[in-house]
């Protein structure tokens, strides 16, 4: 089975609630945000196509491609780093399949705007009298931070970042927690799970995915000469050691 299907047949309401009891102790490592960028080029993502680069370098691309554009948004350019380091997991014993990857939520209806959505019909959700209902077991328009979503590197970073009371903005957060989930903010699909926040917060997801999309290019940067800047910058939103 492929990485999708893996992901598709096992991600289901009850594994997410377990894989949060697991994993949001926060217990498994404590380190800086730097040591966990560099701790990531240990990891090859089966999931991502693109060249073969270590994941730091695409870190610091994604990072340096927003400070171009957006010089005066540093929380933006911390988050262009940071975004993808919840994949540190896969280091730590979990399966690639509920770690990489796009995202979609559980606990309704899986919607055809997800990638390889035919996968969905193995799992043990599918037909489940609730949880195949377009609302699910949430209310209209409840707003997706009351919705569970598949769990992976987006979710599991979100929650390091709070548990740790990182004061990057709720842009930045949003930015984060969301990225993979592409039906949301590349199919305009799961609006009725959407509230007014979730709008607006939207354009700012789909800003940041341009970066992260089109930025992993063969030309390479220093890591060393960048690191005191985005160290300053690590030092004013998420500083010192983290519990993961």
């Amino acid at each position: 089975m492929n990485t999708y299907q893996q992901m598709h047949a096992n991600q289901t309401v009850a594994f997410g609630i377990e894989k949060r009891k697991k994993w949001l102790k926060f217990d498994h490592a404590e380190m800086t945000i730097l040591e966990a960028v560099t701790l990531l080029d240990n990891l090859v993502d089966s999931s991502d196509p693109d060249i073969d680069l270590p994941n730091s370098m695409h870190a610091f691309q994604t990072a340096e491609k927003i400070r171009e554009v957006h010089p005066d948004k540093d929380w933006f350019q911390l988050t262009g780093l940071i975004h993808d380091l919840g994949k540190v997991m896969a280091l730590w014993g979990e399966p690639q399949w509920c770690v990489v990857g796009d995202t979609f939520p559980v606990g309704c209806q899986f919607q055809p705007t997800c990638v390889f959505y035919k996968y969905f019909e193995e799992n043990p959700d599918w037909n489940h009298p609730e949880y195949s209902t377009p609302n699910g077991i949430y209310k209209e328009n409840c707003g997706l931070d009351q919705v569970m979503m598949s769990w992976g590197h987006d979710e599991y970073l979100y929650q390091v970042l709070k548990h740790n009371k990182a004061t990057l903005p709720e842009e930045a957060l949003n930015m984060i927690r969301y990225h993979s989930f592409y039906p949301y903010h590349a199919s305009d699909s799961y609006k009725n799970l959407c509230n007014e926040k979730d709008v607006l917060m939207l354009p700012w997801i789909q800003e940041f995915n341009l970066f992260d999309l089109y930025t992993k290019s063969d030309k390479l940067l220093d890591p060393k000469a960048l690191q005191p800047y985005y160290q300053s910058l690590v030092d004013k939103y998420i500083p010192g050691f983290l519990k993961w």
